[in-house]
């Protein structure tokens, strides 16, 4: 009996504990029943309070700054007056001499006036070649002092160009001089051999002082110049050396021309803005051509073409000399264009050389011409006068080959010059004086050097004088 009770107790237990194991449905539950616990998540523990919680290394940010915009480069300026002023590096002077030549050329606002015009065409190619050798701007303006930009300068020591080069310091830095050519008055050129001969004396004496009026005077007489001053232990500067009065006044005067263009109201001018961009182009004409003929197919006045090709000086562009012909830029095009369409003569003119029984009325009457105009064509005049072995520029007779020979230059005669009436050097504590001791603090004088150029020659001290500022802005 008890067997049977505990049979029966443990197949009751058996089937309470099946019956528990099965799902009960949602529904099913009753309302007030009890929620099922929830499902239990494992949280890592906490450090104690007192102990604040460590982050795990993170690696190192870096912060990368945002990118700065390159700032935007500065517009050059429209007027080439401005971009001048910009690039004024000489060291000023100042004193009575600068004030009277600012004088001078204040009253006369004509004169001022022709003179930018005249550099209207060139300052802007002057400008460039200056600043590409990082020279100060102010030796730009040089040439206003030398002639007043006129490209047909020519002083009495026969002096020519807008850099006023003597033939024999033409010829020494390269610029060719023959019957048919003139590089002196040759833009480029000229321009070129200028700086490059700047440079030297600037290497020479250390200072653009010395090395302008050197350009005046000669290196040579200023080597010796600085040379006395420092055997006798005396200060070798511009204000301190004694020189010609020419020489004395170079400087202010360049000073002076400085002032005016950098405040020209103060002086009761007014500059005309002069636009910063090329006036001219230079194109090569492989050809021999008649210079009249050149002006028409460029279509522009044959003054204009003279005035920008003063080098050719005569009647004819010989291309074995130099092909190099400047025009105004818009004029480029059209040249080129009506010279391929041109079909008549390029030459007119040629050279002939006097012969021994020649008479002008005889050479005259052979090309076609009257003694009139061949007299006007060879400017023949009591100066050069009508003799054997001249050679003369006649017409071209039809169908005929012009005769172009290679002639050298006329020859010059340098004229006998007076000793130059010399200027004492400032006094002891004038204001010229005291600004040349202020630049030149903390500087030593350099010694003497001998110019050698790339020839490897030495070059003989050679003078350059300074054309009449009246006569040679009026071109005569």
């Amino acid at each position: 009996m008890t067997t049977t009770r505990t049979a029966a107790a443990l197949f009751l237990t058996l089937l309470a504990s099946a019956c528990a194991q099965l799902p009960i449905p949602d529904e099913a539950v009753p309302a007030d029943a009890a929620a099922p616990p929830p499902a239990v998540v494992r949280v890592a523990e906490a450090p104690p309070a007192s102990e604040p919680a460590v982050p795990a290394a993170q690696p190192e940010q870096v912060e990368t700054p945002a990118p700065v915009a390159a700032p935007e480069p500065e517009a050059p300026p429209a007027d080439l007056w401005v971009r001048i002023r910009k690039g004024f590096a000489k060291n000023d002077l100042d004193g009575p001499l600068v004030r009277q030549w600012e004088q001078w050329y204040s009253s006369r606002p004509d004169y001022v006036a022709r003179m930018m015009d005249q550099a209207n065409r060139f300052l802007f190619h002057v400008v460039e070649e200056v600043e590409r050798r990082k020279m100060p701007s102010e030796i730009a303006l040089l040439p206003m002092v030398e002639s007043a930009f006129n490209p047909r300068a020519y002083s009495t020591a026969h002096a020519s160009g807008i850099w006023q080069f003597i033939p024999a310091t033409g010829r020494l830095y390269g610029l060719q001089q023959n019957f048919w050519y003139d590089g002196r008055r040759d833009i480029v050129a000229a321009t070129s051999a200028a700086l490059d001969y700047l440079e030297n004396l600037h290497g020479m004496f250390g200072n653009w002082d010395l090395a302008l009026a050197s350009y005046n005077w000669g290196e040579g007489a200023m080597q010796r110049a600085v040379a006395r001053n420092q055997a006798k232990g005396l200060a070798a500067d511009y204000e301190s050396l004694r020189m010609p009065a020419e020489t004395r006044h170079y400087l202010p005067k360049l000073q002076a021309v400085k002032n005016i263009v950098a405040d020209p109201a103060r002086f009761g001018l007014t500059l005309a803005p002069i636009p910063n961009e090329p006036y001219f182009a230079t194109i090569t004409a492989r050809e021999h051509m008649d210079v009249d003929l050149a002006a028409r197919l460029a279509g522009i006045s044959i003054e204009e073409f003279r005035f920008l090709n003063p080098a050719h000086n005569k009647l004819v562009i010989n291309a074995k000399n130099s092909e190099t012909i400047v025009l105004p830029r818009q004029a480029v095009e059209t040249f080129t264009a009506n010279l391929k369409r041109n079909d008549q003569p390029l030459v007119s003119w040629q050279a002939y050389a006097v012969k021994p029984g020649d008479r002008k009325e005889k050479v005259a009457a052979r090309y076609g011409i009257s003694v009139t105009e061949l007299a006007r064509i060879n400017n023949l005049n009591g100066r050069n006068k009508f003799r054997t072995g001249l050679a003369l520029i006649v017409p071209v007779k039809a169908g005929a080959t012009p005769h172009l020979p290679n002639l050298p230059a006329p020859k010059v005669k340098m004229p006998r010059t007076k000793k130059p009436r010399y200027a004492a050097p400032a006094r002891k504590g004038s204001a010229a004086q005291k600004v040349a001791r202020g630049q030149a603090a903390g500087k030593k004088n350099p010694a003497p050097k001998t110019n050698t150029p790339a020839g490897g020659k030495t070059t003989t001290p050679t003078k350059i004088r300074v054309a009449d500022a009246l006569r040679t802005a009026g071109g005569k």
